[in-house]
């Protein structure tokens, strides 16, 4: 059974916040083109409480995305 990589948690801590809210501007941008299909706009509001669940899993993939350049950057595997 393959194993799940853990990202340390205090990097993750630390980008949760920028990268929830890219995860707003995101949700919010789809909302505005959800407008071109005849649906109603997403609030500025709305995409931010959507983002505070979606953006643990976004803030677990780029955690381990910069874990993996500091890895790099310090000559480690």
């Amino acid at each position: 059974m393959a194993r799940i990589p853990r990202p340390p948690l205090r990097l993750f801590l630390l980008l949760y916040a920028f990268t929830t809210m890219a995860v707003a501007i995101n949700l919010f941008m789809l909302g505005l083109l959800w407008q071109a299909v005849g649906w109603p706009a997403l609030s500025p509001l709305a995409a931010l409480w959507l983002s505070l669940p979606l953006g643990l899993p976004a803030n677990w993939w780029v955690t381990l995305w910069v874990k993996g350049l500091i890895d790099e950057a310090e000559g480690r595997k």
